[in-house]
């Protein structure tokens, strides 16, 4: 293959976009027409591909283009593909983690909240979840267990994060997201949503309430680690929803709880 490159050297800056821009870099606030993004392993770099994601470049070890990066290789055409020892590439943080295989990605302009919304039933709104792993976590779980779409307010950690990509396995490729404007859900209520905030307040509804499967339209809101939601927000709230804990066990982590949640809310509204 013509487009194979050996690197032999840590230092080249061929590697600049895989060992030493930072995720801000990547997403170029400035100009996000130059975005980018790592993807990472066979399995995220194929959903992002048949999402259609423009590969930019390729980095593998080369014993894989022959083993399990071949179909990728083969899907695309005339894209670079840099290899290297695995003793130099071991030197890029995380890679054993990879499976062998990165790819650098074009990012596609964010569509608005409405679009995201349309036709959906079930949406998550995720509010200031800063941990990336979090972030894939739960939008893996949106994307196995029925929720149709995942908005982001301000604050969160990017979904195209690379280690937000792969906790999520590449779903994220795969379910609806976009970021909120602001911290507002005036615009969600307008769509016809009715709200419900995920938190351990006494006067809350349990997750397998009634009320709640009944709604044809339902956003449910998780927060950040740690503090949770607001109090405002929960006012500002249709619902105050909590899932029952038992032996003296006070929370569930943001991604443990959005599993449960959305097995529970997820899928369409069911006739109770």
């Amino acid at each position: 293959m013509s487009n194979i490159i050996e690197i032999t050297d840590f230092s080249d800056s061929r590697l600049d976009v895989y060992a030493r821009l930072t995720e801000a870099q990547l997403m170029n606030k400035e100009f996000p027409e130059n975005g980018m993004f790592i993807a990472e392993s066979p399995k995220v770099i194929s959903r992002a591909l048949d999402a259609g994601y423009e590969p930019v470049s390729f980095l593998m070890e080369k014993r894989h283009i022959d083993g399990e990066g071949k179909d990728i290789l083969s899907s695309v055409k005339d894209v670079p593909v840099f290899c290297a020892p695995f003793d130099v590439l071991t030197l890029l943080t995380g890679f054993k983690l990879t499976r062998g295989m990165l790819c650098a990605m074009r990012r596609k302009p964010l569509p608005d909240v409405r679009e995201v919304c349309k036709n959906k039933s079930r949406i998550v709104i995720l509010d200031r979840v800063m941990n990336p792993t979090n972030v894939g976590a739960v939008i893996r779980s949106a994307a196995a267990l029925g929720m149709d779409a995942v908005l982001l307010t301000p604050g969160c950690s990017d979904p195209l994060y690379r280690r937000a990509a792969r906790v999520s396995m590449g779903t994220v490729f795969q379910i609806e997201w976009t970021f909120l404007p602001d911290d507002s859900l005036d615009e969600i209520r307008s769509l016809g949503f009715k709200t419900a905030a995920m938190a351990l307040k006494d006067n809350s509804v349990s997750v397998n309430n009634p009320a709640l499967l009944r709604e044809k339209k339902l956003a449910v809101i998780m927060g950040t680690e740690g503090d949770g939601l607001s109090d405002q927000t929960i006012t500002n709230c249709d619902y105050t929803v909590k899932i029952p804990m038992h032996n003296g066990v006070d929370s569930l982590n943001v991604a443990a709880a959005s599993a449960v949640a959305f097995y529970q809310l997820g899928n369409k509204p069911m006739d109770i």
